[in-house]
């Protein structure tokens, strides 16, 4: 069950349920924000050693929530650099990579590509499965990239079996619409990328990737900033070697203030609990899946194996209008050219389903 004080921490209207677009940050978040900033406008002279320590909880926290060490863990601003490290940092080989990713994780591998630096093998349509992997995989192949939860179809990838599957190669998880709101062993994971905008609630320029040992150790680190060497203080002219452990994909610092709001916002998770959250989410989406099909609506998303996604087309009526009434009734939504996306939360309220239902009889 999730604790009543987590549920209090959020505001949003009962008709929001777009959380795979964007998630409402918490009052914890805003409130973290809020303190962090104001200490900057009466700054002394340890003001910003102190707000700096903010990055060292936010990577704590993500460790904690992945069952890794923080030495495995680096902060990022978006998923998209994430995955851009990891694509550029792979050694070259055949990557396996579905174009109906979303493109954040499919423009990465394409740009290695165009620089010389690996090939891209696409996989077939339809679900990322362990089977259509073991189909696809070739001796050359050095790494499969995938998407923890499909943003079309909210299709839940099963890592176990695709870690089993892939062996030895990289797997490079996508996980921005499924952490902390599904219960995934995200260990399996070689390289895992979250952003923090959507399901975690911590707002935008928030993010995370843990390195595997087996990342660390194959990964060339090539877009390595400053602050991803050793002695990165130590400013004599030199070029330093890169730092051990996921800190040598950083690039530069973050804002503390970021970094304290992503903190608060993993805190929450951590303390609610994954599974618990999820299961409520769930509970959310069969809710609304229920008054859709009452409706002669045809359900396009998965219906096994799913995330916190619902995807459904009203026979007849363009999805573009669908999102029109969804919108006229105070309803958010995601509108696509060929369906339209729910994707309700923890705190969406039961009566959200009637919310909908009422909007498009």
């Amino acid at each position: 069950m999730v604790p009543e004080a987590y549920l209090a921490q959020f505001t949003e209207p009962a008709g929001y349920l777009d959380f795979g677009r964007f998630g409402p940050p918490s009052r914890a978040v805003l409130d973290t924000t809020a303190d962090l900033l104001a200490r900057t406008a009466v700054a002394g002279p340890s003001t910003v050693d102190e707000l700096m320590t903010q990055e060292s909880r936010a990577k704590a926290a993500a460790a904690r929530l992945c069952g890794t060490v923080p030495e495995h863990v680096v902060l990022l601003p978006n998923t998209s650099l994430g995955l851009f490290q990891a694509a550029f940092s792979v050694p070259g080989g055949e990557v396996l990579v579905a174009p109906t990713e979303f493109p954040a994780n499919f423009y990465p591998w394409v740009r290695a590509e165009e620089a010389g630096l690996l090939r891209v093998r696409p996989l077939g349509a339809g679900y990322v499965t362990a089977d259509g992997v073991r189909a696809a995989l070739t001796g050359e192949t050095t790494a499969v990239s995938v998407s923890a939860v499909d943003f079309r179809t909210g299709y839940r990838a099963d890592l176990a079996a695709l870690r089993e599957v892939v062996g030895d190669r990289l797997l490079v998880v996508d996980g921005i619409q499924g952490f902390g709101v599904v219960d995934e062993p995200w260990e399996v994971a070689d390289v895992l990328v979250v952003g923090g905008q959507k399901w975690l609630r911590a707002g935008w320029g928030t993010g995370f990737a843990v390195l595997s040992e087996r990342a660390l150790d194959r990964l060339r680190p090539v877009l390595s900033g400053w602050t991803g060497v050793r002695d990165a203080g130590v400013f004599d002219g030199e070029v330093h070697p890169v730092a051990d452990g996921a800190q040598a994909w950083s690039i530069s610092n973050l804002s503390p203030v970021t970094s304290g709001a992503f903190a608060a916002a993993l805190e929450l998770v951590e303390d609610a609990g994954p599974a618990a959250i999820g299961a409520l989410i769930e509970r959310r989406v069969r809710e609304l899946e229920e008054a859709l099909s009452r409706m002669g609506a045809e359900i396009v998303s998965a219906t096994r194996r799913r995330g916190g996604i619902l995807a459904f087309a009203l026979p007849g009526v363009p999805a573009k209008k669908v999102g029109e009434r969804l919108a006229e009734a105070g309803i958010t939504a995601t509108a696509r050219r060929e369906h339209v996306r729910l994707t309700p939360h923890a705190s969406t309220p039961a009566t959200a389903a009637e919310l909908v239902r009422a909007a498009l009889a």
